[in-house]
């Protein structure tokens, strides 16, 4: 692999790097000998996430809020790189929600791109999703697979970002990195199948909901697999836009999943019932497997398969 030369001793700005995916991006930063401004507003992200930081010198946590424009322009003040990741990850809460993926995802990457405009910010790195795609027809799905048809109001409000991003890069001379993820997944996750798994199984031990039909089949990948990933495509990388997928090159069902939470747990005889239907909820992909060809031609590749990742995933949260 590569050394970090473009991020080593740079001043970096974190949107939503107290979160799960954002505190490991604040890890291998640091050990870069990085500057790193934090920037989360704590409605997901938890302070004990990035708390090994503090007191570092080269650490900084700003609580502040990306649709308050006065507190994004001020920290994207002498910033040489930025890593975009606030938003709010839960897909679901499309459904029931339709404002908040507009407001926290699209309003927010439009106020923090305003932000980087007017600071004169070149480098942005945007964690986006697999979800842009919908249901791709083509499975493994390359990165320019199109047309692009998301299907929940999550994909859409990535999808939109993307382009926002995109067209600033053209416009304003931004260069971007967009990485399009499979589910990730490890240490400090706080939403997804696993930990709804175990906190089920916790509430129940003998029996198991399984939202849909339990054959859902999509790519996992760990996510200290998904940092190295972002880190090396920056360096390996250097037009005005570049898109990747980061995903493993394999899939796991959802009731394989089931299986390995109850047999980690300690449990027996449990129950598995399903929901119904080939989808989880409203805007649930049912198959997902991500072309990670570019990457693999740049040179790196997953150690990990998704059951792996699944199995590494679940014991760190057993022996929390």
């Amino acid at each position: 692999m590569q050394t970090e030369s473009k991020l080593k001793n740079k001043k970096i700005l974190v949107t939503g790097g107290a979160g799960f995916i954002g505190s490991h991006i604040v890890d291998i930063l640091m050990k870069e000998e990085c500057k790193v401004i934090v920037f989360d507003n704590l409605s997901s992200g938890r302070m004990e996430f990035i708390e090994h930081h503090t007191g570092n010198p080269n650490f900084e946590f700003i609580n502040g809020d990306l649709l308050a424009t006065d507190e994004i322009s001020m920290a994207c003040n002498d910033i040489d790189f930025v890593f975009h990741v606030a938003a709010n990850p839960d897909v679901k809460l499309g459904v029931v929600n339709t404002k908040v993926h507009f407001e926290q995802n699209i309003t927010a990457t439009y106020n923090l791109l305003e932000a980087m405009r007017k600071n004169n910010v070149q480098n942005i790195a945007f964690t986006s999703t697999s979800t842009v795609y919908g249901e791709a027809e083509i499975i493994p799905t390359p990165e320019n697979y199109g047309p692009l048809i998301p299907i929940s109001l999550y994909g859409a409000s990535k999808l939109a970002c993307e382009a926002l991003i995109t067209s600033y890069s053209h416009t304003f001379d931004i260069k971007s990195w967009i990485f399009r993820f499979a589910n990730i997944i490890g240490e400090r996750s706080t939403h997804g199948i696993i930990v709804d798994f175990i906190q089920k199984l916790k509430d129940n031990p003998y029996q198991l909901e399984i939202l849909g039909d339990g054959r859902q089949s999509k790519s996992y990948l760990h996510v200290n697999e998904c940092v190295t990933a972002i880190i090396f495509a920056i360096n390996s990388s250097n037009k005005s836009v570049n898109i990747f997928n980061v995903g493993s090159e394999d899939t796991i069902n959802t009731t394989d999943i089931g299986k390995i939470v109850v047999e980690k747990m300690g449990l027996q005889n449990v129950d598995f019932t399903y929901t119904g239907g080939k989808r989880g909820w409203k805007g649930d992909v049912p198959r997902m497997l991500l072309g990670i060809d570019k990457l693999k031609n740049m040179g790196w590749n997953p150690e990990y398969s998704s059951k792996r990742s699944v199995k590494e995933t679940v014991k760190s949260f057993i022996h929390d």
